[in-house]
């Protein structure tokens, strides 16, 4: 499968891809009604960017706890279960007078049932999708997430303006619960990947298993600290920019496109082991441009070369696929989706509280520059040669 016309025409592919579509733009608009709300209620910008990224904290408790249904339950049933839930507390975000601390307890709940969601989802694409088929159809969902996320903040900022963060939260639960349904019509029913029972120590077995390879711990590494230092830096978007923050998340989300579109679909296949390190040091290097004082479309330009970078975590999924098993994958993308999560709260915590003792540029600049560190101890060990995998032969 080597192009987006081949990939839309497997039936299952085009529900799936609706379904997250439609959950992607629901996590976009609320996200950013979220961050207003909390924002002006509290006037700091660590608690602004925890209401954004907090929920990612509960994303370690569930790893460690949940991810073995990744693979043990069936796909479908899985996935409408946790978009109902999603939709319906997103409702209750809106409720006139909830106050800030129980819009903290919602945001955990949510994290540690979303926490299931990236092994379910990905798990799923990599049935419909096998082989060298799932990177083309990562790559077409990352860069849906780059379109959703344009469209999906501008409206969203539009609508803050126009309307008021609580309505826009209740849209955001309707378009969630609509994922749902979308779910539960398109796609087919299938058996669990994996035999047996989920439990916690199921969970911690085969965590340990996927942790044990150097090949996969140092992917791992790779795909949650540089890319989640970033992310720290789109939390105090808001902070930085407060009438114009809107303009960063869509350059964000526009370079992430274009980073996504170019690697996944144009890329050849022997170039990628030896573009993941210019793409991880790209993160970093343009957010030390925000020591200085720049004008809104210098830093629009710088975030979204920086978020091109993003696309290295494509390469790196690929590179994890190939070193597990099968019958793992699932908890493996659950894995990776739930320590990446978790790492963007963690920075986007870092983050929040550097801007409160710097002034907001300098703090992503800081941020920006430990990505780039990290970045740069972890290059030797990803190009260790026994821990690279065998190309796939292409056909003839």
């Amino acid at each position: 499968m080597h192009t987006y016309r081949e990939l839309f025409r497997v039936r299952e592919f085009r529900p799936l891809f609706a379904t997250v579509s439609l959950l992607t733009a629901a996590r976009t608009v609320t996200g950013l009604a979220l961050g207003t709300l909390v924002y002006a209620a509290t006037g700091s910008p660590l608690l602004a960017a925890l209401s954004l990224f907090g929920s990612y904290f509960a994303q370690v408790l569930g790893a460690a706890t949940l991810l073995s249904v990744a693979d043990r339950v069936p796909p479908r049933a899985a996935m409408v279960a946790i978009a109902v839930f999603a939709g319906l507390s997103t409702l209750m975000l809106a409720l006139p007078g909830m106050p800030v601390w129980g819009i903290f307890c919602v945001i955990g709940l949510q994290g540690l049932v979303g926490s299931v969601a990236g092994g379910v989802r990905w798990g799923l694409l990599g049935e419909i999708l096998p082989g060298s088929g799932y990177v083309l159809g990562r790559s077409v969902f990352n860069m849906s997430l780059g379109v959703t996320q344009i469209t999906g903040f501008a409206t969203g900022g539009l609508l803050v303006a126009l309307t008021s963060p609580r309505q826009v939260l209740v849209i955001g639960g309707g378009l969630t619960l609509a994922g749902a349904l979308t779910a539960r019509l398109g796609l087919s029913r299938r058996p669990p990947r994996a035999t047996g029972r989920p439990s916690v120590g199921q969970t911690w077995r085969v965590n340990a298993e996927l942790w044990s390879m150097p090949g996969r711990r140092h992917a791992y590494l790779a795909m949650w600290v540089p890319n989640g230092l970033v992310v720290g830096c789109e939390a105090i978007f808001i902070p930085y920019a407060p009438n114009a923050a809107g303009v960063l998340f869509v350059a964000g989300a526009a370079g992430m496109l274009a980073g996504d579109v170019l690697l996944g679909r144009f890329l050849p296949a022997r170039w990628r082991a030896r573009t993941v390190t210019p793409l991880q040091l790209l993160l970093g290097a343009p957010y030390l441009l925000f020591a200085l004082s720049l004008p809104l479309p210098v830093a629009a330009v710088a975030v979204a070369a920086a978020s091109f970078g993003f696309g290295g975590g494509l390469l790196l999924q690929e590179r994890l696929i190939e070193l597990t098993p099968p019958e793992l994958r699932g908890q493996a993308l659950g894995l990776h989706s739930a320590g990446m999560l978790t790492f963007q709260a963690v920075a986007a915590t870092i983050a929040g509280a550097v801007a409160g003792w710097l002034p907001v540029g300098l703090a992503m600049a800081v941020m920006g520059a430990l990505s780039l560190l990290v970045a740069l101890y972890l290059t030797p060990r990803l190009r260790r040669r026994d821990q690279v995998p065998t190309p796939e032969p292409v056909p003839a």
